[in-house]
């Protein structure tokens, strides 16, 4: 989430109702005799005398410890970026560059979290869309001690990233609870900067709304969904800074990434509604980030556009589908010496099934193809000229995932 109320009416309508329940008090005790009212007014003896209780107590709570366990590895991830040259091409429409003698300033801040101590480095897992675009990037501590922070690696699909720090200063490391042994109605918290480190290891407490939940992942620039998540859903507080702290049990496990929040959906404003993405999924993609730098994901070789994006006139001038075909993929491109292209997957061909399960759109695409190991052989259901075919891929490695609208 990039940096990017009814309070007033409430305060009004509250003294309202306050000074409408004074005045009924004040109307009916006049009403009801002078002795009666007079029996209840008590009359300081001494002005000045209020005292505060010595009663202590003690707050500690299942909820304070979990926080506890988990707080000073929390950290607030600074992005830092060289501002953009706003010369006369910028204005007349050429893309705008970063100049290499502008200053480094802020761009935005993020949370993190401290996971691993080795070998005089701490490791910090994030968001990937903390970090993108940086020039440089800092991690403040939760004690106010600033450190420069180097990127390990990021994957866009899952939206993780993680960074490297001297850990001579991190005196907390975090562990991960197992993310499938979670219920709904679990009280829950989430750890980290919302606004900025001003609010630096600001906690706030929920439940888990729902267990596993499946939303669209969206590309920001074309606004097609190149893919789809399985998320915990949670009502638990989360605001721009909060992305890439912990969501933490009650054992002071963290069991989720925060990453996202509906705030609204169409003109309805929407509340309680946030995301994180489970700890189980978490561990696999950063140990793969710590080995090899990136996540390898198995690939086609082929660029897409969901079917929907076609006319209708096209579908059946271009494509030649039959009008029974009202889902798919078209596929856009076909990387050469791809296993597609081997396989007779051409230009304008529609995929509508990868592996036995149907394929409705780039989303389905994207889940399907992820879910097989690498080297494993697939069966591709397509159409060709308006006549189905089938055949069987053998999936390589992905050349590049940080265009999810392309299938590499």
């Amino acid at each position: 989430m990039n940096q990017n109320s009814g309070l007033m009416k409430t305060a009004v309508v509250a003294v309202v109702a306050a000074l409408i329940g004074g005045g009924v008090a004040s109307y009916f005790g006049s009403k009801m005799g002078n002795a009666n009212v007079a029996s209840t007014v008590q009359t300081p003896t001494k002005s000045g005398s209020t005292k505060i209780s010595n009663v202590k107590v003690n707050a500690s709570s299942q909820t304070t410890t979990a926080f506890n366990k988990v707080n000073k590895a929390v950290v607030s991830v600074v992005n830092l970026q060289k501002q953009q040259d706003n010369d006369l091409s910028a204005l007349f429409g050429s893309d705008s560059k970063k100049s290499s003698n502008s200053e480094l300033e802020e761009s935005s801040e993020g949370s993190g979290l401290i996971y691993e101590k080795k070998d005089g480095h701490a490791y910090v897992v994030t968001n990937n869309h903390v970090v993108a675009g940086s020039d440089k990037l800092e991690t403040i501590l939760s004690d106010g001690t600033k450190i420069d922070a180097s990127l390990v690696g990021t994957d866009s699909v899952s939206d993780l990233a993680v960074l490297k720090i001297d850990s001579a200063k991190v005196t907390k490391t975090a562990t991960f609870g197992d993310s499938d042994s979670i219920k709904p109605g679990e009280s829950v918290l989430a750890i980290g900067s919302p606004l900025g480190s001003e609010y630096a290891t600001s906690v706030t407490q929920g439940i888990i709304s729902a267990k596993k939940r499946t939303i669209d992942v969206t590309d920001e620039t074309t606004g097609q969904a190149t893919g789809q998540a399985t998320v915990i859903q949670t009502d638990t507080a989360i605001n721009p800074g909060n992305s890439g702290g912990p969501l933490v049990n009650m054992g002071g496990q963290v069991i989720g990434i925060n990453s996202m929040k509906l705030a609204s959906n169409g003109s309805t404003t929407v509340e309680g509604m946030g995301f994180a993405i489970p700890s189980n999924e978490v561990v696999k993609i950063i140990n793969q980030l710590v080995a090899n730098g990136k996540v390898v994901r198995p690939a086609l070789g082929i660029g897409v556009v969901d079917l929907t994006n076609v006319s209708a006139t096209q579908q059946a001038s271009v494509l030649k589908l039959p009008t029974t075909v009202k889902s798919g993929v078209v596929v856009a491109s076909v990387n050469t010496n791809s296993v597609a292209k081997k396989a007779g997957i051409s230009k304008y061909d529609v995929i509508v099934g990868l592996g036995g399960k149907d394929v409705t759109s780039v989303a389905d695409l994207h889940t399907t193809l992820y879910s097989y190991a690498m080297n494993s052989t697939v069966e591709v259901q397509y159409y060709h000229n308006g006549h189905l075919k089938k055949a069987n891929v053998k999936l390589t490695e992905s050349a590049a995932t940080d265009n999810p609208l392309t299938t590499k």
